[in-house]
């Protein structure tokens, strides 16, 4: 019987990471009620790695559809991506991150990871923010994986508009809307933008 629960449990696990990649072995620990040594355990079996490993794999395959940025320039991994509509990214705060005093991530990392997924979902050859209008909701500690999405709302005035949400553990920590204006590269590799009005 319990073989029986274990494989079950197991098969479980391997749908769900299949749905949600960017579940912590705490969180699935939570899920099934079992501890997280038990989902360890399970993951090192089937053969899933650990989190940050899973996000690294889903990452790189990424970093070659986005045009305006080198892979070096985005914060965060963005792990789904679809050009002129949508993005994903999801980073760790590490000690580096936050406040040494309170271990509160600070907000120009937060704000680096929604403005990096909004410059590259931009389907050009340049884009820059030409203005952010953000909101900061509740903190986030060190330790903590933030999930940025974007998605592209439309076109104004030659600009792209941008909707960027972070969340962690589902509860959203930034909304960020961003206008992007976008240009070209000349023969010469010089960028040029359209007029703005």
């Amino acid at each position: 019987m319990a073989q029986d629960s274990k494989r079950a449990r197991q098969e479980r696990l391997h749908d769900t990471l299949g749905r949600e990649p960017f579940l912590t072995d705490g969180e699935l620990a939570s899920r099934f009620g079992v501890s997280v040594q038990t989902i360890r355990l399970d993951r090192l079996s089937l053969g899933i790695p650990e989190l940050r490993e899973r996000i690294r794999s889903l990452a790189v395959s990424r970093y070659d559809d986005v045009r305006t940025l080198a892979p070096e320039e985005v914060f965060g991994d963005i792990v789904d991506l679809e050009l002129g509509k949508s993005g994903l990214s999801v980073w760790r705060a590490d000690e580096e991150h936050v406040f040494a005093r309170s271990s509160i991530v600070r907000g120009h990392y937060i704000f680096a990871q929604a403005n990096s997924l909004a410059v590259a979902i931009v389907d050009a050859a340049q884009a820059l923010t030409a203005k952010a209008t953000i909101r900061f909701l509740r903190s986030a500690r060190v330790g903590a994986y933030l999930v940025a999405r974007a998605r592209v709302c439309g076109e104004r005035h030659g600009y792209v508009l941008v909707e960027v949400r972070t969340k962690v553990d589902g509860e959203e920590v930034l909304r960020a809307d961003f206008l992007i204006m976008h240009g070209t590269v000349d023969a010469a590799g010089r960028v040029e933008f359209e007029d703005r009005d």
